[in-house]
């Protein structure tokens, strides 16, 4: 098969045939027709993920066709449509056993603790807990760009964040996975506030539904603006990007008995932020993680597609070929991406 593959960390991926996966018995083999470039993609490749092992082939926001099965599947066969949750789950630990795979004791994660679909072909384990049938009226490149993007902010705003119509939202980062959040939270009936320091960003942050965009390079103090406009704090604050600045700026523009949920990873030099926990105390303030969604918890986001409640295909700015992937991974690291871009030609 056609791969695009690398051989040293932040070094360019070379386009070339490989073999194609073999498929696990307890899980599938799917032709990709589509995949989302994330820059959890570009953490990988720069080297800050412990589980990439090299040579490797990323990519981890697929949609395609099931074209071979193990013998311990029983609820999928050739020609079913399918997506994936980028946290897959045993199906067997504690986490798993209570619904909760996206925090499995034993996960596997395409495109990192194996090869990845930025390939015509990728191996999913345990198929029977973590493929997601795609509905006929959904394509590819739309259920590509669900990821773990636009299905992570579902679980980090409806779910962890427990969002409520009324609601201020606070969005930090309007990046693929803050824009997917904002978007959510609008279909809420929450009043979304987004946050960046890229006037475009901002702007379709706007053009997605935020009442109120602020840039923290030009309107003074980020955290008494937020205070001020939501007169007294969010009730929701995100860090969608994952620095050691979003992540306090979050938890301080709170307001009582808020709620930060933590979604954009804090790698590299970023690490182990400092955080302001006497705030957290005096104001009774929540700190949640999010990792990801269940395979299980697909449906619900699915019908919202369906229904016209959310629509992820206006975050989709750019479809590329394969060969065109090494060059826009590359470019993930400056920020300076737009909305999501999908593979669609393989």
């Amino acid at each position: 098969m056609k791969a695009a593959v690398f051989e040293q960390f932040a070094q360019p991926l070379q386009i070339r045939q490989v073999p194609d996966p073999e498929c696990p018995v307890h899980g599938a083999v799917v032709r990709v027709e589509a995949n989302g470039i994330c820059r959890s993609d570009w953490h990988g490749w720069m080297g800050h993920d412990t589980d990439v092992r090299l040579p490797h082939v990323p990519g981890h926001e697929l949609a395609g066709v099931v074209v071979e099965v193990g013998p311990d599947v029983r609820l999928w066969r050739g020609g079913d449509r399918v997506t994936v949750p980028f946290a897959c789950g045993c199906g067997r630990c504690e986490p798993c056993r209570s619904g909760q795979t996206q925090i499995c004791d034993n996960y596997s994660q395409p495109g990192f603790t194996h090869w990845g679909a930025f390939a015509e072909y990728v191996a999913i384990h345990h198929a029977d807990c973590n493929l997601v049938e795609i509905p006929h009226v959904i394509d590819s490149v739309t259920a590509a760009s669900l990821g773990c993007r636009f299905a992570t902010a579902f679980r980090a705003v409806v779910q962890q964040g427990q969002v409520r119509a009324g609601d201020w939202l606070a969005v930090h980062g309007c990046g693929g996975l803050g824009l997917s959040a904002i978007m959510i939270g609008v279909a809420a009936g929450a009043h979304v506030i987004g946050v960046d320091i890229a006037r475009t960003k901002l702007e379709l942050a706007r053009e997605l539904g935020a009442e109120i965009v602020l840039n923290p390079h030009t309107c003074g103090d980020l955290v008494a603006a937020i205070q001020e406009q939501t007169s007294g704090g969010a009730h929701l604050s995100i860090d969608a990007l994952g620095s050691r600045e979003t992540c306090r700026n979050s938890i301080l523009s709170l307001r009582k008995q808020g709620r930060h949920v933590q979604v954009g990873l804090l790698l590299a030099d970023q690490a182990e932020p400092g955080l302001p926990m006497s705030a957290v105390i005096a104001r009774e303030l929540q700190i949640l993680g999010s990792h990801g969604m269940s395979a299980a918890d697909y449906p619900r986001l699915l019908e919202l597609i369906r229904l016209g409640r959310v629509d992820p295909t206006r975050l989709i700015r750019k479809r590329i070929s394969l060969e065109e992937a090494p060059e826009e991974l590359a470019r993930l690291g400056s920020f300076e991406s737009i909305g999501v871009t999908v593979i669609d030609r393989f």
